[in-house]
């Protein structure tokens, strides 16, 4: 019998993640469905995946030869970049904490004084503790093994103590005994601290003996969700934050009086900022006065409604943009600069609309493989999904244009791929540096006028190379132009166009959308 490791070393901690990561995905639909609390939603799961899938990305990326304080550091990173709801904000904090104290040792002792410090850690991130939630499920882990001692064994008791805790979650929390099931959250810490273990032992957890069911599966009616009170905040806005200490501290005073579910977690600068909120606004613009958030996700709350018979997801470039397309029925994704949606994010687009059947519009050439590995696995948890190839919003938009959910399934999707397809698209940005285009050689500065994804356009200023373009793709013939701008793009663009449009071409109509922040300046398209 090999000889158990002593302490931890970077390979281990890559294990572990990816353990955490493939674990969590095995259990996801399970402790999404056991979801009761603070919010009925049924995203535990999913979104505890996501905050770990965000930390295994960074542990891949990272240079091979890291040692296993900085692995642990770029792990509990990631986990904080990717956190998602209550139970992924939290979750991230924990694996901070274990951080700060792995970093100067990883035998047993370290590791036991680890996850009291993590425990604690994420208490202080919350600002109203409950009991008999995912907090309660880590102090039980912390206590089990705060003797110290091997480092197997120290992982074998957190892993117990944190299971044992777990199943008596329904007796502390009102929600959770009225549903019949353990806490969501706990339930995923307990696949985090059995990973760990497997990671150390190369064996997988054993069941719990003698209980009625393993911790973490605890059968509960199919319509046990139903006794959770459909009440509470709207909205759950959260955003990562780079601020000070001291902005962070009032940031917390103003946003406990907006809403509930308070969890703020991160620190050296760089926060992660979770509410519960009736007035979403007022907690973005609460960030903006701390410091300056990014990554800003508001999530209206859907309290399983019953399945609709069809629905439409869409990846738009802007929130503008993709509150217009909520506005007309479809689930939407942002795809912000910078930011390519993964696969799991679609998946779960997917989930989120509720449907038997799915139309999904990636409106990114470059999101065409990820759309298709979503597609796949929704197909895989029994949603009928079409993938309609929309290379630009633009086309999202026509598809979304003709959409019609009395039509047969098959009937739909032919009507909106080939609005789809009939939509010639082009985008105008600005250079970066000196390259060659297929319109020849442009400087840093320079106007660009991409159509159907190829250079067309030089210019040096926006609004005569947006008219330019709109000419050539005219040229070809249209009944309808759709401009779409961004937020920072001249108020004035939208209007000059339209004008043009009407003076030089009788017989083609104008429709212009606004598509926020994060858009390119200016997106055409020609039916």
């Amino acid at each position: 019998m090999p000889r158990a490791p002593q302490t931890l070393d970077a390979d281990t901690v890559r294990s572990w993640c990816a353990g955490a990561l493939a674990a969590l995905g095995r259990e996801r639909a399970e402790i999404d469905a056991i979801n009761v609390y603070p919010v009925a939603d049924g995203d535990t799961g999913t979104n505890l995946y996501l905050t770990v899938e965000s930390a295994a990305r960074a542990v891949t990326a990272a240079d091979g030869s890291a040692d296993v304080a900085e692995i642990i550091r770029t792990m509990a990173h990631g986990a904080l970049l990717g956190a998602r709801g209550n139970s992924g904000t939290i979750l991230s904090q924990l694996l901070r904490g274990m951080a700060a104290v792995l970093a100067e040792g990883t035998d047993g002792d370290h590791l036991a004084r680890a996850l009291a410090g993590a425990a604690a850690e994420a208490r202080k991130a919350v600002a109203h503790p409950v009991e008999g939630t995912l907090l309660t499920v880590a102090d039980a882990a912390a206590g089990a093994c705060a003797a110290g001692g091997d480092l197997v064994t120290v992982a074998r008791k957190a892993h117990e103590g944190a299971r044992t805790a777990l199943d008596a979650t329904p007796g502390q929390l009102d929600a959770l005994r009225r549903a019949g099931v353990v806490d969501a959250g706990g339930a995923g810490l307990v696949a985090v601290l059995g990973a760990l273990l497997e990671a150390l032992t190369g064996e997988a957890p054993a069941p719990a003996a003698g209980a009625a069911a393993p911790a973490g599966h605890l059968h509960h009616p199919p319509l046990a969700l139903d006794c959770a009170a459909d009440s509470g905040p709207a909205y759950e806005v959260i955003y990562l934050l780079e601020a000070a200490d001291e902005a962070v501290d009032r940031l917390r005073d103003r946003l406990d009086a907006l809403g509930e579910s308070l969890v703020v977690v991160g620190g050296d600068g760089l926060w992660n900022v979770h509410v519960h909120t009736d007035d979403a606004g007022a907690a973005v613009e609460a960030g903006v006065e701390a410091g300056r958030p990014h990554r800003i996700r508001v999530t209206h709350f859907e309290r399983r409604p019953e399945p609709a018979e069809r629905a439409v997801v869409a990846v738009l470039p802007g929130e503008g943009l993709a509150g217009l397309c909520a506005e007309a029925g479809a689930t939407t994704l942002v795809a912000r600069p910078g930011e390519t949606p993964t696969a799991a994010e679609l998946t779960e687009a997917v989930r989120r609309a509720h449907a038997r059947e799915v139309v999904l519009l990636p409106n990114d050439t470059e999101l065409r493989a990820v759309a298709a590995e979503a597609a796949e696995h929704a197909r895989r948890e029994g949603i009928r999904v079409a993938l309609i190839p929309t290379r630009a919003a633009v086309q999202g938009l026509a598809a979304l244009a003709v959409h019609e959910p009395g039509r047969s399934f098959d009937e739909d999707v032919v009507a909106m791929t080939a609005a789809a397809g009939a939509t010639r698209y082009a985008e105008l940005g600005v250079a970066e540096a000196r390259s060659f285009t297929s319109a020849g050689v442009c400087q840093a500065g320079d106007v660009l006028g991409l159509i159907e994804g190829d250079v067309a356009v030089i210019g040096r200023e926006l609004t005569a190379t947006a008219v330019t373009v709109l000419d050539r793709m005219l040229s070809a013939g249209g009944e309808l132009v759709t401009v779409v701008v961004a937020a920072d793009t001249p108020d004035d663009l939208a209007t000059t166009l339209e004008q043009h449009v009407r003076a030089t071409y009788l017989a083609v109509d104008t429709t212009v959308y606004h598509a926020g922040e994060g858009a390119p300046p200016l997106l055409i398209g020609v039916e």
